[in-house]
């Protein structure tokens, strides 16, 4: 029975795995040994170079001593005085670092043989002091016994670096050994490993080319599909765009209808209210009743004409700025809000040059109005800000965004309608004059909330 592509490559990668599993074990076991076997090369390497150094020092006590008294200069004692302390300390690491019997009992020999080699330096130092500093048939007698120790002392340390030199061939022919084994090894995973991805690339190579030409009718549909969706999400961005400037055109015919209606009427009560306050006799009472009816007439002429400015198309004094100074110059208009408020300021400004030709004084109070109703949504102490400035597609994006309470999709809908407001101090015109700012400058403002997870206004605008 004829096995499928995918059971022969399965069964080629299980195979793969075993035996790719058995020579990582060899490796393993192999790699432990050779770290074994250097350790003792090491050891052993510690153990010469050890001996080669104690009767370095020994030599050096000599000399010092020779020096000494050939020259009667203090200064020569001083490679003795530290030889000798060198030298035990040599001693006494070569006695940790050994493990053989024999070799201990020989270093034991060496360590009596050092004594008595600094014993009769200390002799003769001793000898030549007491002379008057004259060198003495018995300082000559103790120099050639002196011979005869250092002699004694010489072939023990060779017979010791003998016995190390033999004990390391063993390791060192066990490398060599181990060192083909590892060769063997490496080729033979080598070939292996070769051998199966031949064999998987055979495999692949017989079932991939229709792969591949489906993958690539799915690509082509998927950047068809893609395209597609970007142009919608263009129109629909569109569509909203439109649908905001006929919502603030309509709202601004509205207006302009409420106050030529309103404003008749309101003009007549103000006539008849004077013309009643010149005819009628005049009292407290009337005089409040009075007072009363031009205070809220003027009150409603102010409102109408607050919700005028906000809806009208308003002329505009452009000038070209860096969107990153603008935002910072709006910041500064707002630094004792966000410092009362204990507000933490974020600022991610892009670095690619972002020019917008706009009237900076009525897009600071646009920018501005976004800035404290972000301020009073978030708690005092606890309060992110974040501005967020990029350049894209020939546009200049900012968004500022905020950790506050939010809004549900009621309010947002309505966030831009003439005296909408959720403040109890609020005249709920302030957004509906940045939306208008903002379209005045063909821009577009959306907005995204949710409750208790913040806000962000997503402002767009032309580069200059």
């Amino acid at each position: 029975m004829k096995l499928k592509v995918a059971e022969r490559i399965r069964i080629g990668y299980m195979t793969a795995v075993i035996l790719l599993f058995i020579a990582f074990l060899l490796n393993f076991y192999t790699s432990r040994e050779l770290i074994k076997l250097a350790n003792n090369v090491n050891h052993t390497t510690s153990v010469l170079n050890n001996l080669e150094i104690l009767v370095s020092h020994v030599k050096d006590g000599e000399r010092g001593m020779r020096g000494y008294l050939l020259f009667n200069d203090e200064s020569f004692l001083a490679p003795y005085h530290r030889s000798h302390a060198q030298a035990d300390s040599i001693i006494r690491v070569l006695k940790t670092n050994l493990t053989d019997k024999e070799q201990l009992g020989t270093l034991e020999k060496v360590k009596q043989l050092v004594r008595q080699r600094y014993a009769a330096l200390a002799f003769a130092l001793n000898t030549f002091r007491d002379s008057g500093l004259v060198v003495t048939n018995d300082i000559r007698k103790s120099a050639y016994e002196e011979r005869v120790v250092m002699d004694s002392l010489k072939m023990a340390v060779m017979a010791m670096q003998a016995k190390e030199k033999q004990v390391i061939q063993t390791p060192a022919r066990q490398l060599g050994s181990y060192s083909s084994v590892m060769r063997v090894i490496n080729t033979t995973s080598l070939v292996i490993a070769i051998f199966l991805s031949i064999y998987s690339v055979m495999n692949y190579n017989r079932e991939n080319t229709q792969k591949e030409e489906a993958n690539k009718k799915a690509d082509d549909y998927r950047l068809e599909l893609e395209k597609r969706i970007e142009q919608l999400n263009r129109v629909n961005q569109e569509l909203v765009e439109l649908k905001s400037i006929e919502k603030f055109a309509a709202t601004g015919r509205i207006a302009r209808t409420i106050a030529h209606e309103v404003r008749n009427p309101l003009t007549n009560i103000s006539l008849a209210c004077e013309q009643l306050r010149n005819e009628v006799e005049q009292n407290d009472e009337t005089g409040i009743l009075f007072s009363m009816i031009e205070r809220n007439s003027t009150r409603i002429n102010q409102l109408i004409t607050d919700l005028l400015n906000s809806t009208k198309f308003a002329q505009l004094e452009y000038s070209r700025i860096s969107i990153n100074d603008l935002m910072d110059e709006t910041l500064e208009n707002a630094k004792d809000r966000l410092e009362l408020n204990g507000i933490k300021l974020q600022k991610y400004y892009t670095d690619v040059k972002c020019e917008i030709s706009v009237d900076k004084e009525k897009m600071k109070i646009a920018f501005l109005n976004i800035i404290v109703n972000a301020v009073e949504a978030m708690s005092p102490q606890h309060g992110i800000l974040k501005i967020r400035t990029e350049s894209k597609n020939n546009q200049c994006l900012i968004r500022i965004s905020d950790n506050g309470k939010g809004m549900n999709e009621d309010t947002v809908s309505r966030l831009f309608e003439p005296y909408f407001t959720s403040k109890q101090k609020g005249n709920g015109l302030g957004l509906t004059n940045t939306q208008n700012i903002i379209l005045n400058h063909k821009g577009s403002i959306s907005v995204q909330s949710a409750p208790a997870k913040g806000t962000t206004f997503t402002i767009t605008l032309n580069l200059s």
